[in-house]
């Protein structure tokens, strides 16, 4: 179990609009990562070092959009400006999760831009809209090299993340200690005042660190 990515929903300047802004302030351009068709949305990625990386989704005019639990948690985080949407932990095998949560994972894929698509299975979505401090889990189905890590030039990294929220809570969401999937990366846990989840990620860059 380990940190994946983050996931932060467009804002009212778009898809694009936003990861223009958020390249801007990390130096760094965002990709176009393609299109989710199951999901009704697509995204926009940065890789990140220690195989993680920022995604920027967007939810599409499409039918699967709302029916899509994940369509739905992008569309509601937006309607509200867009920000951090949650984060993400992978698995190796997502059968144990399945088993503890009492249903089963549902399969994702991402066509990219040349033609590749990327496979994965997913669940804890509905946890997410319910309590955005929750992470959802992916087990990926595609070679490491095709990982959105993948070809990272290691001068941009996850250095922290802000979450207002309990990790006792996260902590028996995720089957065992919150630690196991952040332990590369500092966490600072804020009591919620208003809507748990993340307040900001700090991202080292080489002229520092950026806070979004």
């Amino acid at each position: 179990m380990r940190l994946d990515h983050l996931s932060y929903a467009a804002g009212p300047d778009g898809l694009a609009g936003t990861a223009a802004r958020l390249g801007a302030a990390l130096g760094r351009d965002f990709v176009d990562g393609g299109v989710h068709p199951r999901f009704g949305t697509r995204n926009m990625i940065l890789p990140l070092a220690d195989a993680t990386y920022l995604e920027i989704v967007e939810v599409l005019d499409h039918p699967a959009s709302d029916k899509a639990p994940f369509g739905q948690a992008v569309r509601a985080r937006s309607a509200l400006g867009g920000g951090w949407l949650g984060w993400v932990v992978s698995v190796p095998d997502i059968t144990p999760v399945e088993e503890r949560l009492g249903r089963a994972a549902v399969i994702g894929s991402r066509h990219r831009p040349d033609g590749t698509e990327l496979r994965w299975k997913q669940i804890g979505i509905q946890g997410l809209i319910a309590d955005p401090q929750l992470p959802f889990f992916i087990q990926w189905d595609v070679p490491g090299d095709l990982h959105p890590s993948a070809g990272a030039d290691g001068s941009v990294s996850l250095a922290g993340i802000e979450i207002a929220g309990d990790p006792q809570r996260v902590s028996e969401w995720l089957g065992e200690s919150v630690e196991a999937p952040l332990e590369d990366v500092k966490v600072e846990w804020v009591a919620p005042h208003g809507t748990p989840g993340i307040l900001a990620a700090q991202v080292q860059t080489p002229d520092g660190i950026v806070r979004i």
